[in-house]
């Protein structure tokens, strides 16, 4: 569909080009709850080839139900109106130390097969004159890991989004995660987890900081 008062700005404009999740320009001309009507026509298609009955009550009402799920809860990340407020303090205190975010609870979606991805992301940034409250530091994480995902895109979009918002280079993130794709189809390996890493400022010049983050998350 064509927006006719000319192309919406990008979910990503705020990044650098490559690290936008790819996105038409009319992504976000149509409401939620269209695009939640179109997904499920589509799934209960799928689900038909598949030669399910879906006259069966456990069934019936599982398209729109997947639609929904990815609407407004798997994807919702791609839409920028669900981008979260960083506001900043005035670090008062002083503290100028590691500040570090670990374990934060991550579940994306593979881009690739559109199954789960998920596992942690352990932030860490070195405060300023400012600092930011905790929580958006999640919010970041959960921004970014609801869309369809690579895991080195996620790590930089995270990371840049971290400096942008912090206002400063001094930013780390390291992500290890369980992809689905390579547990419960192909491979099928069970064991294996991926571990990416993207280090900012002082993170990237400074051998001693790093080992610092590493070991205060655990590595």
């Amino acid at each position: 569909m064509d927006n006719p008062s000319g192309p919406l700005p990008a979910s990503d404009a705020h990044l650098p080009t490559g690290l936008r999740t790819p996105m038409r320009d009319d992504a976000f001309v149509r409401s939620d709850e269209d695009k939640i009507t179109a997904i499920s026509g589509h799934f209960e298609a799928i689900m038909r080839e598949l030669g399910l009955d879906l006259t069966d009550d456990s069934l019936a009402g599982t398209p729109r139900r997947v639609a929904k799920m990815y609407v407004q809860e798997w994807f919702k990340g791609l839409d920028p109106k669900n981008r979260p407020e960083v506001r900043m303090f005035d670090n008062r205190y002083e503290y100028h130390q590691l500040l570090v975010e670990r374990d934060i609870t991550l579940f994306s979606c593979c881009e690739h097969h559109f199954v789960p991805i998920i596992g942690k992301a352990h932030v860490a940034y070195l405060p300023g004159s400012h600092v930011v409250g905790l929580s958006k530091l999640n919010r970041v994480v959960q921004y970014y890991a609801r869309r369809p995902q690579v895991q080195e895109r996620l790590t930089r979009q995270i990371a840049e989004e971290l400096k942008q918002s912090l206002g400063t280079d001094d930013v780390a993130v390291l992500i290890e995660a369980d992809h689905l794709c390579v547990m419960s189809r192909g491979v099928n390996d069970t064991s294996s987890s991926t571990l990416t890493s993207e280090y900012g400022g002082r993170f990237a010049e400074d051998e001693a900081l790093r080992r610092e983050f590493l070991r205060q998350i655990g590595k």
